[in-house]
């Protein structure tokens, strides 16, 4: 049954990520041919085509390799300032730029040259190349959006004031995790009869508000008398006590450990709810960190390399393809130590995961990402409202075409970071036990 469910939530996984590319995909295609522009076709995967069907002047397909998807709009490259498409020229890189031009122009046809991308409005262009990622953004924000608001962020839990657990000893701090003996004094939070359930009312006479306050207070009783009101079956119970003296961390970032006051209570820890500013809010924070992921993606690839060869252990919070997260999603739905209701919300989360990144990702201003063309259009917009703003000729438009070889090298980066992470994935995978 635990192969079925791994099958199950692969191909769950799977599925939402070839979804999640045709509307990328769909997103460009809608805006191109809103503005007027030609899209001849509309494909998910790469390589070889496994199905395809023309429907008016659109071709749509899948193509054997998953991995990706593209729109084929006519018109993204001008002719040179001189209006040539194709020279014969002895520099490797620019017979590159010509013979891509004269690709591009051997898909013009004769009533096709006021529908070429290139001639489009600069916010025109723009639109239509941030729509795939937007899209990708507007799926994770559905997602977030849905469960923030019934089950909870479980990426950022709050602590309440409530008893989860008992603990019937006081164990030291470096001895974590062992059974109690008879030499390990009971809890305080035992001896004064603690239950789970309890919701805390107050510590010796202070309102208790949140844990983090119930916490200070409790740190700071040392070794005293502590008397604790609590909210049992929706009555007020008081309870006696004294805390004990043990050596605790600061913190969970900070685990130096310093004698505080111990009473011996865990929390019920619950993922945090919250409407459409708090989704904004939390995929703000995602941002912020998305950037900063992939500034340091080539560093953190490069010790997935490391990984492979066996010379560093897999980080279990580095990058992974997208053979690692439906490695991840068949955990998930196969790991007997998750309700059906937690394995549906992590799936959930992973795919929505996957989205931003794409989304995110997308946006870096380099060919031939999306990012590169939007990162264009608004140089053109620049460039030529500067010159009218100086009474300038018009310097028309900004020739992509020129940064084809940065693009070729960018592209081959990106190919090889995939296939690290795809082999890491296989030989050195992140398990959901990491």
């Amino acid at each position: 049954m635990s192969v079925l469910f791994y099958t199950l939530g692969v191909v769950v996984f799977a599925l939402a990520i070839v979804i999640s590319i045709a509307l990328h995909e769909a997103g460009h295609m809608f805006w191109a041919k809103r503005f007027g522009g030609k899209v001849t076709q509309f494909f998910v995967g790469f390589g070889k085509t496994v199905w395809s069907k023309r429907i008016g002047e659109t071709e749509y397909g899948f193509k054997a390799i998953p991995l990706g998807g593209f729109v084929k709009i006519i018109g993204m490259l001008p002719p040179d300032r001189d209006g040539q498409l194709r020279q014969s020229n002895t520099g490797m890189l620019t017979q590159l730029v010509s013979d891509a031009r004269a690709a591009e122009w051997e898909l013009v046809g004769d009533t096709d040259h006021d529908r070429l991308f290139y001639k489009m409005t600069w916010w025109k262009k723009v639109i239509v190349m941030a729509a795939g990622p937007l899209v990708n953004i507007a799926i994770a924000f559905v997602i977030f959006g849905g469960l923030f608001a019934t089950y909870g962020n479980i990426g950022d839990p709050k602590t309440l004031p409530e008893v989860a657990g008992v603990s019937e000893c006081v164990v030291p701090y470096e001895e974590s995790g062992r059974a109690c003996t008879d030499d390990d004094p009971i809890s305080p939070a035992a001896q004064a009869g603690l239950q789970n359930g309890d919701e805390f009312v107050s510590f010796n006479g202070t309102e208790i508000d949140d844990w983090s306050q119930l916490s200070s207070l409790i740190r700071a009783n040392a070794d005293g008398e502590a008397e604790i009101v609590v909210r049992r079956e929706g009555e007020l119970v008081t309870l006696q006590t004294n805390t004990l003296v043990t050596a605790r961390p600061a913190s969970a970032e900070d685990t130096t450990t310093a004698p505080v006051g111990f009473l011996g209570v865990n929390p019920v820890v619950e993922p945090t709810t919250g409407g459409l500013g708090y989704t904004v809010g939390q995929m703000g924070e995602m941002s912020v960190h998305t950037v900063q992921a992939l500034v340091d993606l080539p560093r953190k690839v490069f010790d997935v390399g490391q990984a492979i060869v066996g010379a560093e252990e897999r980080d279990p919070e580095g990058p992974m393809s997208v053979v690692g997260g439906g490695r991840i999603a068949g955990e998930t739905a196969a790991s007997e130590a998750f309700p059906f209701q937690e394995k549906a919300v992590f799936l959930l989360m992973l795919i929505a995961g996957f989205n931003f990144f794409i989304g995110m990702f997308n946006f870096v201003p380099l060919l031939p990402l999306d990012g590169g063309h939007i990162a264009g259009a608004l140089w053109e917009a620049v460039r030529r409202g500067w010159a009218k703003l100086r009474r300038r000729p018009d310097p028309g438009y900004v020739d992509v075409a020129k940064l084809l070889p940065v693009a070729y090298v960018v592209a081959g980066a990106f190919l090889v970071m995939s296939v690290v992470l795809i082999v890491g994935d296989v030989v050195a995978p992140i398990s959901i036990n990491s």
